[in-house]
């Protein structure tokens, strides 16, 4: 069943991408260019955003902070003068670092907080007025989608993930939150829910990491997900679904299982 207009052709439809000089989030807005897309990025690194403008011909690059609000602002207004409208916002900005309560660092989980998740609320605040109006406006044609990069470490608590775990967490709460406001007006809301991704952010991981795959991959479930419809996208499901199962355990056999399985 799609919880979401499905987006079948991309061909002239605007998407922002904020978090999109590497990982996920280049690799995505490289597949929604191929597709037809008039792909904006937006991150920091200005040479990384070039780079892509420089493979990408059409695309538009906006360098921002994410945890800047007026940038955000900014950039929607850019994007809104230039485009005439917006039809995807995807908020895929991220930071990790591995965090034990034994060893906890206050301004590193404030710094997840503050890119995980006010990032997020941040870009909503710029692009909201943006879809709300595109979908109350007869006969425009576009009411937009909004979709938010969490995690499979939002599912539950997680050795090593103090600082970015409940980050994924909030994630995940805001989309459903999002779609129970925004499904009526058309606006779709999805939540992408990786598992392990050759990314800067997991090369940092000492363990060896099940199911990697790389961030072209990604890319290709994410769209798949966008042409089904999906609200929740998550993969590799053959990782994710076993992650997915143990949301189910009562906390007794969820924290015995998890300690077994990572020795920590």
């Amino acid at each position: 069943m799609s919880l979401n207009p499905r987006t079948l052709d991309w061909t002239g439809r605007t998407a922002w991408l904020v978090g999109a000089s590497s990982g996920i989030g280049r690799a995505t807005a490289s597949a929604l260019h191929a597709a037809g897309a008039r792909v904006v990025v937006s991150a920091r690194s200005r040479e990384a955003l070039d780079a892509f403008v420089a493979t990408h011909p059409g695309s538009l690059a906006i360098a921002l902070d994410a945890t800047d609000r007026d940038a955000m602002q900014a950039a929607a207004a850019q994007i809104v003068a230039t485009q005439g409208g917006i039809d995807l916002a995807m908020y895929c900005a991220g930071t990790y670092a591995a965090m034990r309560a034994t060893a906890f660092d206050l301004d590193v989980a404030l710094r997840h907080m503050r890119v995980n998740y006010d990032g997020a609320l941040f870009m909503l605040d710029a692009v909201l007025p943006t879809l709300l109006a595109q979908a109350r406006s007869e006969g425009s044609g576009r009411s937009g989608h909004i979709s938010l990069v969490s995690s499979v470490a939002g599912y539950r608590g997680l050795p090593q993930s103090l600082a970015y775990g409940p980050t994924k967490a909030a994630l995940i709460n805001l989309a459903e939150t999002l779609y129970l406001d925004l499904a009526p007006l058309k606006i779709g809301v999805s939540v992408i829910n990786p598992g392990f991704v050759e990314t800067p952010l997991t090369a940092q991981n000492q363990f060896k990491m099940p199911a990697l795959i790389t961030p072209e991959q990604a890319a290709a479930h994410i769209m798949d997900g966008w042409r089904a419809g999906d609200f929740e996208i998550h993969f590799p499901k053959r990782f994710t679904r076993w992650l997915k199962a143990l949301r189910h355990l009562p906390h007794s056999a969820y924290f015995a299982a998890v300690s077994r399985s990572t020795g920590l």
